[in-house]
């Protein structure tokens, strides 16, 4: 049994509306949002790296739990824009929380990593101790790289996300998680070395409206839960459109979908987390209901985790 016991997220200070993108890809503003639901996105500094972004989102999580970062017992950070091939920025993000010989797992899984992170957290807890699962990303320095695909540079921010998750007591039980991968479309959504980010944006759109509702069906009709007495449903904030398919799909109101996109834009592996933190935040949680989370992503990945909110 795992609990999940925080979450916590860090934006960068820089706010990118889609004016000051038509003037670097010459895509009008209003078709940005009709497209994509984005209005704006964050930017990480010049001087920021990932492992930046990470530290400072898993302050924010530790802080909200009320726990130092030597309780842990692992940390997992899922990143797919990594400034370096090897080490993975986990042996960074490990070295300044001062977390000394504590495990650190690097899991480079563009969009879907944050949600793969937390399945297997559930699973390490109780053998490890309290696992940090932290998903960080700075898309723009991949988007913006020469040549500039206008088709993806509108799409993405920057950004992280934190997940604390324990053996023990917490916010909500987490009860179980279907993972699936499909590498017959691995090239559809790519990033290879030195090159800019490809993305079949029709078929990845495509499959993740079918696979998403499917993986979340999945997992809550074997334990026992209608896609309907859900609370809520955490999703990869890809776009705005992804979200209301996923949702009509379900059968479901949009009102139930957690939506930061239109802020924060697609932050890839934090983009999950990100809402996470600001729904939890919200204190809007009703015990004993189900909470979703669900992510698709290159590889292709995709899978969905359920929990039940505790009593109190």
């Amino acid at each position: 049994m795992a609990w999940i016991k925080a979450f916590g997220r860090y934006l960068p200070e820089r706010v990118v509306g889609n004016a000051e993108l038509e003037a670097i890809t010459g895509v009008d503003p209003g078709w940005i949002v009709k497209a994509s639901g984005i209005e704006e996105r964050r930017f990480a500094g010049g001087d920021e790296t990932v492992a930046d972004l990470a530290v400072r989102a898993a302050e924010d999580c530790l802080g909200t739990a009320g726990m130092a970062p030597s309780e842990l017992g692992m940390l997992i950070v899922a990143s797919g824009s990594a400034e370096r091939q090897f080490p993975g920025p986990a042996a960074s993000v490990a070295h300044r929380l001062g977390l000394g010989t504590t495990p650190a797992l690097d899991l480079p899984v563009a969009s879907a990593g944050s949600l793969i992170g937390m399945a297997l957290a559930s699973r390490l807890a109780e053998a490890q101790g309290p696992v940090l699962v932290i998903g960080a990303e700075i898309m723009s320095r991949v988007v913006l790289r020469p040549p500039i695909h206008r088709d993806t540079a509108i799409l993405f921010g920057d950004g992280a996300g934190a997940c604390l998750i324990g053996p023990d007591s917490g916010g909500a039980r987490i009860l179980d998680s279907v993972l699936f991968t499909d590498g017959s479309f691995a090239d559809s959504l790519r990033l290879d070395f030195n090159r800019p980010l490809a993305m079949d944006g029709r078929t990845v759109i495509l499959q993740a409206a079918r696979k998403i509702p499917r993986a979340i069906e999945e997992v809550l009709k074997r334990n026992g839960w209608s896609v309907q007495q859900a609370q809520v449903f955490v999703l990869h904030q890809a776009n705005l459109n992804l979200i209301v398919k996923v949702a009509q799909a379900l059968r479901v109101s949009e009102t139930k979908f957690c939506s930061t996109v239109r802020r924060h834009g697609n932050t890839s592996s934090a983009s999950m987390l990100i809402a996470a933190a600001e729904w939890w935040r919200e204190g809007r949680i009703e015990p004993g209901l189900p909470i979703v989370f669900s992510a698709f992503g290159a590889g292709f990945h995709w899978g969905a985790l359920v929990a039940v909110a505790a009593a109190g």
